[in-house]
């Protein structure tokens, strides 16, 4: 259980000079960060008040649940993908693409979207479902069509090789990765996936 220093009285004080967006931010900023260390079942309000330093009146004024605060707080941390890399191949464009996904899976953020999906039952996760569509595997998508569109114009990906099947294996395998094994992805294991799965697909 996440235990504070802080007194109510202490935290009414701090809550009184923090109002607004830098309150508001300083909560997410804690949510965020309870998700990434204590996880999913972890996480309470009092803890989040507390890492915030602010009273959890406070936090239940603006959120009236857990699961609505987690939903604000995953959109608003979840790390932007850098653009499409430009490496001169599909290939090699792929696995810079890999890497930039596997960054964003390891940040804060990406650590407390997976203790959502890791520990959150069926129903609880589909209160997540558009922030883990939006945020996370629509853009990755959007950035393998973007590779792949090129790939097209230098004559390396053959016509018909963007169904959605092929662009969502990179997301789906990464994904399958992290929650069904509680594996991370090296380097090598990236190499693997192009080289033996994604090439061959796009191959002319």
């Amino acid at each position: 259980m996440v235990t504070s220093r802080w007194t109510p009285a202490s935290a009414q004080a701090v809550s009184s000079r923090r109002r607004g967006p830098v309150l508001e931010r300083a909560i997410l900023e804690s949510a965020l960060e309870q998700l990434s260390t204590v996880g999913w079942s972890g996480l309470t309000m009092e803890g989040v008040a507390a890492g915030a330093q602010t009273g959890k009146a406070a936090v239940y004024r603006r959120w009236p649940s857990k699961e609505d605060l987690v939903v604000d707080a995953l959109q608003a941390g979840l790390p932007d993908l850098a653009g499409v890399p430009d490496c001169g191949s599909v290939r090699e464009d792929l696995l810079q693409l890999c890497r930039q996904m596997r960054a964003a899976m390891t940040s804060r953020p990406g650590y407390a979207l997976m203790a959502v999906l890791h520990e959150c039952d069926t129903a609880t996760a589909e209160r997540f479902h558009t922030v883990i569509v939006e945020g996370v595997i629509g853009p990755s998508v959007e950035l393998i069509r973007e590779v792949m569109r090129r790939g097209m114009e230098r004559g390396e990906v053959r016509s018909g090789a963007m169904d959605p099947f092929v662009c969502d294996v990179i997301p789906a395998m990464m994904m399958y990765r992290s929650k069904v094994c509680g594996s991370e992805w090296t380097d090598e294991e990236f190499i693997s996936l192009i080289d033996q799965v994604m090439v061959p697909l796009l191959r002319v």
